[in-house]
């Protein structure tokens, strides 16, 4: 048997390739749009979570996602759904309750662990393109340890989707109590689907459906809803980024109202 410390008599040895990489396409273009693409909404998020104003719609009821829930002093009471127990203060967003596991899920997610490893660590940046560290131990050492708990974000990000819906719900109710559709109600719901889309196709949500199971026949429903996840997860990139996009729409269209920048398109109300 050939091992790999030995090889037959008579065997040329490997050929020594001094380029990095034998690939000519433009291997570089994915990882740089990637990060271009994640850092560009890094720094909007960054700057609105901060800005801390432009964020509530009192005529609509329109709170953005980045926002809720709205649990800070310095929140506008109809805001704040859940009440007011944080501190106001310029280094506290006022949606620190939510943010930090928000962030945790996303950053834990098995999609932007691929995409933030090859483009922002080159780690590796391509295939069959070399590593750009001379070493690697998994994610078994700090800091990449706490990428396991990625199945325990995963019931906090749900949690915050069940708010993110109950203020799309919320929304409905204007100023004068009465029931109104608009255009902001409209992009509420689409963020508030494709969140739900996102978090129910993560793999752990996967896992934690059928995951264990040995009988798929003795557990029917549970199939049919492991089944759907599974079609689900197949787009869990594609929806990692479209999530992306629809947060980012959403806070831009609820500022632009708070601002005065244009009013709301009504159809009811």
């Amino acid at each position: 048997m050939t091992t790999l410390a030995t090889r037959p008599t008579g065997a040329k040895a490997r050929a020594e390739i001094p380029a990095k990489t034998l690939r000519t396409d433009r291997w570089w273009l994915a990882p740089l749009i990637t990060a271009v693409g994640l850092g560009a909404w890094v720094l909007y998020a960054t700057v609105r979570v901060f800005m801390q104003k432009w964020y509530w719609v009192d005529q609509y009821s329109y709170l953005t996602p980045f926002y809720s829930p709205c649990v800070s002093d310095g929140c506008v009471p109809d805001a704040a759904h859940f009440g007011r127990f944080l501190p106001d203060n310029p280094l506290i967003p006022y949606a620190a309750l939510s943010l930090p596991f928000l962030l945790l899920f996303r950053l834990t997610c098995y999609y932007y662990r691929k995409a933030y490893y090859r483009s922002f660590w080159i780690s590796p940046p391509a295939c069959a393109v070399p590593d750009g560290h001379k070493s690697y131990s998994g994610e078994t050492r700090f800091p990449l340890i706490f990428q396991n708990a990625h199945r325990y974000a995963f019931y906090a990000a749900a949690i915050i989707s069940v708010i993110n819906t109950y203020d799309a719900i919320l929304a409905h109710i204007t100023a004068e109590r009465t029931f109104g559709l608009g255009l902001g109600n409209v992009i509420l719901w689409i963020n508030v689907i494709m969140l739900w889309a996102y978090t129910v196709s993560c793999h752990s949500c996967r896992h934690i459906i059928g995951g264990r199971l040995k009988h798929f026949s003795k557990h029917p429903v549970r199939y049919r809803a492991w089944t759907f996840v599974s079609r689900l997860n197949a787009r869990h990139m594609a929806l990692a980024w479209i999530t992306l996009g629809t947060l980012a729409v959403t806070d831009f269209y609820i500022m632009a109202l708070a601002a005065g920048w244009w009013p709301d398109l009504r159809f009811v109300g």
